[in-house]
């Protein structure tokens, strides 16, 4: 299918929408983050410039070679990590640790040893973990309309008015309704806005056992169990069937890429794959590729004006975000749902493994700095392995 044939207005806000999201919350946690290590302006403004970058490139090539809406973004359990463990350790120690996660996150990939691990995990398991990763931003979206009856309440019934009428675009009418309330309300004002271009700042890594043990190996293992398998998880209940070794490889390489100028790691997204893996992007799963290429365009472009970006996003009201999120991976979360319990359909210990899965995903727990998403996958083997002994006794 050639591009001018798929092209589709709803893939493309599609991809807008994920980009949107992607900005709105884990951005804040990589701000954050580079504001607790004391990097400079010109570092915070590289590290920005870097992910969007190396994200806007990977999922544009990667969905027009595939066909497949592949969907890539920084790690956010990654960033979440920085906020206490970088200002530990020099800034060009940690872009050595960033460039060692890179090449091993590569390795992992290239080699299908990642894809074979999670070949042998039962089904409604992978399917628990990314309903877990998906349900606290449904449940979020509640507590936004308390908080915002009239704009992020006002998003959501203009969500569930398009769905009625024009399911195709029900994202579409949201995110315009709740952006139109915004600034009706004065939620939204006028942001100051630079149009100075981005521009990456080269760092000469260096090396220290310290913060290879410290960043690169905490880095690898919430960002591989933590992003890569819930975000190779959506694209199986999606309908698509994806190579598991060309779209990791070519996200660790984006890593190692773009390590220097400040990315602490580029890695397969469940969130925004939600967002555009699902029919709310297009009824025509064959269609939904030109999400991904969207999405990767509006990441080139936000990129390259990250300045404005900041600032642009600094003044949306966090409800009506929240409000966005919830209602654009609602589908995704009926789907992982619908999977754990037909999957399990017959089978009683791999419900009960993948429910105990869903409920530590989604509990949010992070012991050790490693995320939910790793834990819940443990704790469903492990109960999973044990149903399974004991049935056999």
């Amino acid at each position: 299918m050639s591009l001018r044939s798929a092209m589709s207005l709803s893939a493309v806000m599609a991809g807008l929408v994920a980009v949107v999201v992607s900005y709105s919350g884990p951005l804040v946690v990589v701000l954050q983050s580079a504001k607790n290590a004391g990097l400079s302006p010109e570092q915070t403004t590289s590290w920005v410039w870097a992910i969007s970058i190396a994200s806007g490139v990977v999922c544009s090539v990667l969905s027009l070679v595939t066909r497949q809406p592949v969907m890539v973004a920084w790690s956010v359990p990654g960033a979440a990590l920085l906020l206490t463990a970088l200002g530990n350790y020099s800034y060009s120690d940690a872009i050595g640790a960033y460039l060692v996660a890179g090449i091993l996150g590569t390795v992992l990939g290239v080699t299908g040893l990642f894809g074979r691990l999670l070949a042998v995990v039962p089904k409604p398991i992978l399917a628990g973990v990314l309903a877990g990763v998906l349900l606290p931003f449904v449940l979020n979206a509640a507590g936004a309309v308390v908080s915002s009856p009239l704009v992020a309440g006002g998003l959501v019934l203009a969500y569930f008015a398009g769905k009625r009428f024009v399911p195709r675009y029900a994202v579409i009418v949201a995110l315009f309704s709740g952006a139109l309330l915004g600034i009706f309300t004065g939620g939204i004002s006028a942001p100051q806005l630079s149009l100075a271009l981005a521009g990456p700042l080269w760092t000469t890594p260096t090396f220290s056992v310290p913060a290879v043990m410290g960043i690169a190996v905490p880095l690898l293992i919430v960002t591989t169990a933590g992003q890569n398998g819930p975000g190779l998880a959506m694209m199986h209940s999606s309908g698509y069937l994806p190579n598991d070794r060309l779209l990791l490889g070519g996200a660790g390489v984006a890593s190692v890429i773009f390590a220097p100028f400040g990315s602490h790691a580029i890695n397969l997204a469940a969130i925004t794959a939600g967002i555009c893996a699902g029919p709310e992007a297009h009824e025509d799963s064959r269609r939904r590729f030109i999400a991904g290429i969207a999405c990767g365009v509006f990441y080139l472009v936000f990129g390259t004006f990250s300045t404005a970006v900041v600032a642009l996003f600094a003044v949306i009201p966090a409800p009506m975000l929240t409000a966005l999120a919830g209602v654009a991976l609602l589908g995704a979360l009926q789907g992982a749902v619908r999977d754990v319990v037909l999957g399990a359909e017959g089978r009683p210990a791999e419900l009960e493994a993948a429910l105990i899965t869903l409920a530590v995903t989604a509990s949010g727990i992070a012991p050790w700095g490693i995320v939910s998403p790793f834990w819940g996958c443990l704790a469903g083997i492990g109960i999973y392995l044990l149903a399974r002994r004991r049935n056999t006794v």
